[in-house]
């Protein structure tokens, strides 16, 4: 069975710093696409930021030179620095990756971890 793990989330004061990992596990021959969303209290989830297989990278405006994304190898782990944060950004993120496997693509979530952002 395919996993997500996602780790480093936590308080931080504005302005700050977190650095976000997900680690896949499980029977995978790639991984396609992974990327980091959020979902803010009475939000709809967003996505942050994605990281493609050959390095593409795509951004939310709102994050645009804050935040970096960052994968390891084609079957992760994948990062997410994020710089400069603010009181908005407070959300549970979630790892998302579209994941090859040996039955065709598999879309994973992580299981999420808080981001507080607060003085």
């Amino acid at each position: 069975q395919v996993q997500l793990v996602e780790s480093g989330g936590g308080l931080v004061q504005p302005g700050g710093s977190l650095r976000l990992s997900c680690t896949a596990s499980g029977n995978i021959f790639s991984i396609n696409v992974m990327g980091w969303y959020r979902q803010a209290p009475g939000k709809e989830r967003e996505l942050v930021a994605a990281h493609t297989r050959t390095g593409s990278t795509n951004y939310e405006d709102s994050v645009k030179g804050r935040f970096i994304i960052s994968r390891d190898n084609v079957k992760g782990p994948v990062h997410l620095q994020m710089n400069s944060l603010k009181p908005e950004d407070t959300a549970v993120y979630y790892c998302n990756a579209a994941i090859k496997v040996i039955i065709g693509i598999q879309n994973v979530w992580g299981q999420g971890t808080q981001v507080t952002v607060s003085s």
